[in-house]
């Protein structure tokens, strides 16, 4: 089972990030086949600065080797490593209908949002579809905001292989039955972990980049104690109890604490005697013990740049191997080779 995903590399890892999908790579990359590269070309839509580019695009990587990424066991690689990825863009885009791409979510939402409506942000779907088709990926482990993604390139790989693949069946993809012949492009299948997690931000919102309101996993110690002492609560006194809808820092808890421990907090947060004060000190302890076995790795690596170098110059070739076959079937079936 070939399993493939990505993080974009447009700013500092946060907690949003780790619960709601990195911490699920690493449980994956020990069930199969897995590639996971870093997004520095769906970045450019949001970061602008050439140099800020290269260093968060080095700091994604760095992190998810921090985090427990095995380069043994998994290939982790920069997008724009790999060019084929960007031809095959190209030709989905030629058959990708217009109207796809307006229903977009992620479009309509960041536009929404005050983002501009610029050909990358509006063709961003086809560079994600082109990052899943090239390398046969069997499964894509994504959020439910990124289903769609997986779904239009299951589509859009239909139409490339009815358009290009004589005797193709959209019915019988495989080619499994006789006289049908098998798809170019493989359909991939979405995974949504059951254990992911949505996590509010310091405000309440979902935790996000764009909202600038997330606690970064690699923050530095004084900054994540003022975001996480700064998290939005309401005026419930010390001994009543409190609400958990719509509680950031009871999310948060939910998500950070062992079972066991959360079950005690849960306990004396709805019979109250606890202020809110005490919850946070309880969530910034939680926050070292998750991650300082992974920071401390993150000063290790941020020492030897040229292990990182080897490492994502070794997944890339791994990628570009993977993906050789597929291109080159691509370009024959279409006529530029």
């Amino acid at each position: 089972m070939r399993i493939l995903s990505g993080v974009q590399s447009s700013g500092r890892l946060h907690l949003g990030n780790y619960y709601g999908a990195v911490r699920q790579f690493i449980e994956l990359q020990s069930q199969g086949e897995a590639l996971y590269f870093i997004a520095n070309l769906h970045a450019l839509n949001t970061v602008r600065d050439g140099e800020q580019a290269r260093s968060l695009t080095r700091e994604t990587a760095v992190a998810f080797l921090s985090l427990g990424l095995d380069p043994n066991r998994a290939t982790l690689f920069r997008q724009s490593d790999v060019p084929e990825v960007l031809e095959l863009y190209w030709v989905l885009g030629t058959l990708v209908p217009f109207a796809n791409l307006e229903r977009a979510h992620s479009y309509k939402d960041k536009v929404a949002r005050g983002l501009p409506a610029d050909l990358g942000l509006f063709a961003y779907p086809v560079l994600m579809a082109a990052d899943i088709l090239l390398y046969g990926a069997d499964v894509v482990p994504v959020g439910r905001d990124q289903l769609q993604h997986v779904e239009f390139a299951r589509d859009w790989a239909t139409k490339f292989n009815v358009a290009y693949v004589k005797g193709y069946d959209p019915a019988d993809p495989l080619g499994s039955q006789k006289g049908h012949a098998p798809g170019i492009l493989k359909l991939p299948a979405a995974q949504l972990h059951e254990g992911a997690a949505v996590l509010p931000g310091v405000d309440g919102q979902k935790m996000s980049k764009s909202y600038g309101n997330t606690i970064d996993v690699f923050g530095d110690e004084k900054d994540i104690k003022k975001k996480i002492m700064g998290i939005r609560t309401d005026a419930s006194a010390v001994d009543a109890p409190k609400p958990t809808a719509d509680s950031p820092l009871y999310s948060l808890l939910q998500a950070m604490l062992p079972a066991t421990e959360f079950r005690d907090v849960d306990a004396s947060w709805k019979a109250g005697g606890r202020g809110y004060g005490d919850y946070k000190k309880l969530l910034l302890e939680a926050f070292h013990a998750q991650f300082a076995a992974a920071r401390a790795r993150r000063t290790e690596l941020l020492q030897d740049p040229a292990e990182l170098d080897r490492i994502l110059a070794a997944g890339a070739r791994k990628a570009r191997v993977m993906a050789a076959p597929i291109i080159e079937q691509v370009r024959r079936a279409v006529g530029l080779a």
